[in-house]
């Protein structure tokens, strides 16, 4: 018996399972993979939304926190486990002439630091971008992650703390008399006081036999990760949807597709070769660069992109965190902090 069970160990269930923990409840996390190996190693890491003038507040105010206590969080990571999820501040240049004026609107009414580059000073803070790009909004503040670093580094900070159960999908909820016992596996039953159902993509699936409808469905993401040398990208760049992430060993991510292909993770030769005239398209030098590996994810899509989070309507000790879409690394660490702090009836 376990006081507060978390469903799902993506970075949504990590973080939350790891917020229980620090206020000393006893806490178990069910995955039915392994932690952190869906839609969270998949991610691209950016710590905002893209196009952040077009998500609503909810979604803005959720990741404005969670860029606020990521340096903090990264730092008690490597030094609780001795795993850097590499938090860097890359700047964010959005390179779209479209969304300059909406950008530099936003910035300005919300306070965050935005600036116009013109084409010498563009050049001067990436030499190797294309000439076709003339200017760029800049949004110096905008950090990155290293996804499949970041949860490796969120499982060991609480495997002394919390029971990790992986390899155990969760088939069904356990009711008694209005409330939540537990929960079904297909390893047998594990009850708990209050559960959180931290399960992306697979979410509405799980809970669709309480007959409440959540709208939270699966958008495949491919990407593809180029075998560049440091130092050749500098910022993180968006243009048409489309990103590039240059990592701090060199590597180079690109993404991403959007794809109502219902759970199929499978990569595509299309998205591939779509994904590469992108890159190259901003970056020329990446003609001359390796593609080194391609993969896909499952996104947990949901209506206008905003998660749904807290208690369960009618049913007394089951929790909700997920629906996050593309936010969740962007909003992982104020998505677990609300939903603990309506659990706990903290302020």
């Amino acid at each position: 018996m376990s006081n507060i069970l978390v469903v799902g160990g993506g970075i949504i269930g990590l973080l939350t399972a790891r917020e229980l923990a620090r206020t000393g409840a006893s806490v178990t996390l069910v995955e039915m993979g392994e932690t952190g190996r869906e839609s969270s190693w998949a991610g691209g890491g950016i710590i905002s939304p893209l196009y952040p003038w077009h998500h609503p507040a909810s979604v803005n105010a959720l990741a404005g926190w969670s860029q606020r206590v990521y340096p903090d969080l990264s730092a008690e990571l490597l030094q609780e486990t001795g795993t850097d999820p590499e938090h860097i501040r890359s700047g964010l240049l959005v390179l779209d002439p479209d969304e300059q004026g909406a950008g530099l609107s936003w910035g300005r009414e919300q306070h965050i630091r935005t600036e116009t580059l013109e084409a010498a000073a563009l050049r001067d803070q990436e030499p190797d971008l294309s000439p076709k790009s003339a200017s760029a909004l800049l949004l110096p503040d905008v950090a990155q992650v290293r996804s499949p670093r970041l949860t490796k580094a969120l499982r060991q900070s609480i495997e002394h703390r919390v029971a990790i159960r992986e390899q155990e999908e969760v088939i069904e909820l356990q009711l008694e008399k209005g409330r939540v016992t537990g929960v079904q596996t297909r390893r047998g039953n594990i009850g708990a006081d209050q559960v959180v159902v931290c399960t992306g993509a697979w979410t509405a699936r799980l809970l669709e036999r309480l007959g409440g409808k959540l709208d939270i469905h699966p958008v495949r993401g491919q990407m593809i990760l180029f075998h560049a040398k440091p130092g050749q990208v500098h910022h993180i760049a968006l243009f048409r949807e489309r990103y590039v992430i240059p990592r701090r060993d060199g590597h180079i991510l690109v993404g991403s597709t959007l794809e109502h292909t219902g759970f199929a993770k499978v990569t595509t030769a299309e998205a591939k070769e779509e994904l590469y005239r992108s890159a190259v398209e901003l970056f020329p030098l990446l003609k001359r660069t390796p593609i080194e590996d391609h993969w896909a994810g499952l996104r947990p899509g949901s209506p206008s992109g905003v998660p749904y989070i807290g208690p369960y309507p009618q049913l007394e000790g089951l929790y909700i965190n997920a629906g996050h879409f593309r936010n969740g690394l962007a909003t992982g660490p104020a998505s677990a902090r609300l939903v603990v702090d309506l659990l706990l009836d903290r302020p």
